[in-house]
């Protein structure tokens, strides 16, 4: 459910029969009474994801509609054995009578898979994908294997806030494949949270058979390599299944250490909607016909409470379904809404920081830093350092030199090389309210977690309501001969991709403010560190408290024959070239440092340009779409009747950074070659 949405719709009360949504130890010791509740749930669940098909077919259900028939024997006994009240869960497509037993009304999900005015999620977000952030349903997108690392990350925030928690991840067989999810698995195995993955092991990832996907006996048995105990059952034996979740879950909890469970379940529909399912047979689909745990269990149940109450319990659930379909399909279509402003929060959470007014003098750049992040980690207690080597080692570039030692592992988490798992495992902890600070070891290697980072993180609130408060640290650039993959600019990548904020400091009191002024935003930042600053520049700090000043743009010198817009460690080159021109040919450049790429605040641009009539744009970024490219595009599109020549843009080579010194400096922007062009350029049009 979006947080700053609730319908205000009259829904009908859901009948007596639906209203227990958990079972307790003492239940279970009346089995027969215990799995009559688990039934309720399985038949609302078939017979909701049938009407959804059906709803489909005539056009009033959008998406890409993803069913749960024959996975309801192991949905509807995990929703009803977790503890609502503290754990965390990340559901699948599959689990339909798992969303609709941990939370909201009936209404809810179907207004949410008709995307009208009802839909929890103001309609932003894809059907089933949509979880319930207020209760620790985490939503999930369509990279099924990345979706795991937050539940871990969620279920680690839980513990650190003292709540006997655990947490369950729901995978396919088919995501099983993927790195993220053994990413997890050892991150979870190596950190000691206590997590359940739960393997949905239906036979086809799509159309893919599973003997097309994995050669071992079993998907569970790869728990071994990560010293983890596992667990495989049949969908069709509710009560094992019931029973064996009841002790792994207790098992769980009271040791802190994960485990994974496979369960070999059924998709008695295709993929999707749209799945005709050719490529199975009929003697496939018979097989799993004989094992739908849902004929099975009401064979038995019939048994025990006969057969006219049982039908009677299935008339009130199907005369609810009813009546909810009817007042789900009249509400009216989702209203217009300012989509792009709610790609962030727009929200901070200040800091009551103990020291200001101060001032720590000859810092480095990476000291500057390492000043931000101890303030931090003293002053904010819900704050947590990430990433590899930070801990003894003090990262690649000791920006995190003595953290550890000061505030200990619980605060400064080394993590294994893992960079998707990490930034997953960032984005449970922030959904949970913590707030992570995850440092890569070169920006280039976060190409691994971009997935994470712009798929997952970057569009979080925009679907879900729910902020995520995470500073992801990237050491960048070149000129120190560190080769093509270690040395990259990518902020253009980033920038492209909605709800990532985005800072690039260039002196050593923008670091210190950077850095504070990330870690209060709710919204995911990517603070762009060039590695040639961090011994290569020395400065005061003050601590004054006008920290978020690093959004607005920095005015360094006034001029009046053209603007000059840069940013990161090009500022103090571009400083050397404005005070060459103006001494040698009495041009005057009005030069600004950006400092925040996105949101990038151009109105001192405008006000510049109108003044001078002219825009030069420098980046060490390749030239090829880069940032600058942008903003040449933007002022052109407004002031290009104002322009006294065509805007010039500065850049590195559209190449992989080479590693000879020599070559280097041919690929990147130097003074000689920055001043180089604009003497060309003003020769040209000045």
């Amino acid at each position: 459910m979006h947080p700053h949405y609730r319908p205000d719709i009259p829904y009908p009360e859901a009948p007596e029969i639906l209203q227990k949504r958990s079972l307790l130890p003492h239940d279970l010791e009346d089995m027969e009474g215990a799995l009559k509740e688990v039934y309720h749930w399985m038949y609302l669940a078939r017979r909701t994801d049938d009407r959804l098909r059906d709803l489909f077919r005539q056009g009033l259900v959008y998406g890409t509609l993803a069913g749960g028939q024959g996975n309801e024997g192991l949905a509807a006994p995990i929703g009803l054995l977790l503890d609502r009240e503290i754990d965390v869960v990340c559901f699948s497509h599959r689990n339909l009578a798992s969303h609709l037993i941990w939370s909201d009304h009936l209404c809810d999900h179907l207004c949410q898979y008709m995307a009208n005015s009802g839909s929890p999620t103001l309609g932003r977000e894809g059907n089933v994908h949509h979880g319930d952030p207020l209760n620790r349903s985490l939503p999930i997108i369509s990279h099924l294997g990345p979706i795991i690392a937050s539940v871990l990350g969620s279920i680690d925030s839980q513990r650190r806030l003292g709540h006997n928690a655990l947490g369950v991840g729901f995978i396919g067989d088919g995501a099983s494949s993927t790195g993220d999810i053994h990413e997890t698995m050892n991150m979870a195995s190596v950190l000691n949270i206590p997590m359940v993955f739960i393997i949905e092991n239906n036979e086809y990832a799509y159309s893919t058979p599973i003997n097309e996907q994995y050669a071992v006996e079993s998907l569970a048995s790869r728990a071994t390599g990560y010293g983890m105990d596992y667990t495989i059952l049949e969908i069709s034996r509710t009560e094992e299944i019931l029973t064996a979740f009841y002790r792994i879950f207790d098992e769980v909890r009271r040791s802190g250490k994960p485990t994974v469970v496979e369960v070999k379940t059924l998709r008695l529909q295709g993929h999707a909607a749209y799945d005709t399912c050719h490529y199975l047979t009929e003697d496939i689909m018979e097989s799993w016909t004989r094992r739908d745990a849902n004929p099975i269990l009401r064979e038995r149940l019939v048994r025990s409470f006969g057969s006219e109450a049982m039908a009677e319990a299935e008339r009130e659930i199907d005369a609810f379904l009813d009546t909810c379909v009817q007042v789900s399909m009249a509400q009216p279509p989702i209203p217009e809404q300012d989509l792009e402003r709610e790609a962030f929060s727009h929200s901070f959470t200040p800091v009551q920081w103990k020291r200001k007014d101060a001032v720590v003098r000859n810092l480095t750049f990476a000291q500057a830093l390492n000043h931000a992040h101890k303030m931090i980690l003293e002053d904010s207690e819900v704050s947590i350092i990430l990433g590899q080597d930070i801990a003894t080692y003090g990262g690649a570039f000791k920006v995190t030199d003595g953290l550890f030692d000061a505030f200990g592992r619980g605060r400064v988490v080394n993590t294994p090389l893992a960079e998707s798992a990490t930034v997953g495992y960032g984005i449970g902890l922030a959904f949970n309210g913590h707030r992570p600070i995850i440092e890569f070891q070169f920006a280039d290697f976060a190409t691994d977690a971009t997935t994470q980072i712009c798929l997952n993180a970057g569009t979080f609130f925009f679907r879900s309501g729910a902020r995520l408060p995470m500073v992801l640290r990237f050491p960048c650039g070149g000129g120190l001969t560190f080769g093509s993959f270690h040395s990259q600019e990518m902020e253009a990548l980033y920038i492209h991709f909605p709800g990532l904020k985005v800072l690039y400091p260039s002196t050593v009191q923008d670091a210190f403010d950077a850095m504070l002024a990330a870690y209060e935003a709710d919204d995911p930042v990517l603070l762009f560190e060039h590695k040639g600053l961090y011994r290569g520049l020395r400065g005061d700090i003050v601590l004054h408290g006008d920290h978020h000043r690093v959004w607005k743009p920095r005015l360094i010198r006034e001029g009046h024959f053209a603007t000059f817009v840069t940013y990161g460690k090009l500022v103090g080159t571009c400083e050397k070239v404005c005070a060459y021109l103006e001494d040698e040919f009495e041009y005057s450049l009005e030069l600004i440092d950006l400092r925040a790429l996105k949101p990038v605040d151009l109105d001192p641009i405008r006000e510049s340009v109108r003044k001078t009539g002219r825009l030069i744009v420098a980046h060490e970024a390749r030239l090829n779409s880069g940032f600058g490219a942008q903003i040449v595009s933007q002022m052109m599109e407004e002031l290009f009747f104002e322009m006294e020549a065509p805007p010039l843009r500065i850049g590195a080579l559209d190449t992989p950074v080479p590693f000879a010194r020599s070559l280097e400096e041919m690929y990147l922007p130097t003074e000689d070659s920055i001043t180089g062009e604009i003497i060309d350029w003003l020769e040209q049009f000045g």
